[in-house]
């Protein structure tokens, strides 16, 4: 017997307790039959958050993920969404393949994280080569972005930090300043700009701004749930959310 709301599939989201953006953005995204069940990965407010404590600050989060996946599983969702991105990020391309199969091997589920989904992201929109990374972090964190999307096979020209000193006031940032962060990252160099953040709200924003700025404009969140769906095979075309959740 399914159940009778996610009668297509059920999703487990993780994401900080700091966090929120990644709920109403991932409901925002929901089509019927799908439901999303979230599960808080407890996550002090560091109010000081630096270049230098960054790291240490989210290693804190990656250290509690597992618990969180132990009791979002309780509901027996079908599939994990992972609704945060740092952790993702970290050690290139083998570190986001170490914590994905570490959550899947806790859970008995797959999962989609957000490096994957994006690196999946620019590939359906295609011809892709050259990037540039917003995100809400600090240079050092940055640096792990880049790395992970270099190993991937992307060109990194150049990002913008925003240096957010606690992991809510990213929630604070407002759509003036990503978009003047946007025309920053932008130019004849870049084929696409990525945002990294899950707490940061880009997702309308990023819809629009592929319109005036003629080149795909990955969010992270719309991403990530996009690669949930599709690896779910639920192929709904959603409107409002950007060229990939209409087209791909």
């Amino acid at each position: 017997m399914a159940d009778v709301q996610g009668w297509r599939r059920k999703f487990g989201v993780l994401g900080p307790s700091t966090n929120t953006i990644v709920q109403p953005d991932f409901e925002a995204m929901r089509p019927v039959g799908v439901t999303n069940h979230y599960s808080r990965i407890f996550t002090p407010d560091a109010q000081a958050v630096s270049n230098e404590s960054f790291r240490a600050g989210t290693e804190i989060i990656a250290s509690n993920v597992l618990d969180a996946v132990q009791s979002v599983m309780t509901s027996k969702p079908d599939y994990l969404v992972m609704g945060m991105s740092a952790v993702t990020f970290f050690d290139g391309a083998r570190g986001a393949d170490r914590f994905m199969a570490k959550v899947e091997e806790t859970s008995g589920v797959k999962v989609s994280i957000g490096s994957h989904a994006c690196t999946q992201a620019l590939r359906a929109y295609g011809g892709v080569k050259r990037i540039s990374i917003l995100s809400p972090y600090w240079p050092v964190m940055n640096q792990e972005v880049a790395r992970y999307f270099t190993d991937m096979g992307f060109e990194v020209v150049r990002d913008v930090p925003l240096q957010c000193r606690s992991w809510t006031k990213i929630a604070e940032v407002t759509t003036a300043e990503c978009r003047e962060a946007l025309r920053r990252l932008d130019g004849d160099d870049v084929d696409a700009i990525v945002q990294v953040g899950t707490n940061l709200s880009m997702v309308k924003l990023a819809a629009a701004a592929e319109l005036w700025l003629g080149k795909p404009i990955i969010a992270i969140n719309a991403a990530t749930y996009w690669h949930a769906l599709r690896a779910n095979g639920i192929a709904d075309k959603l409107e409002g959310f950007g060229r990939l959740l209409e087209e791909f």
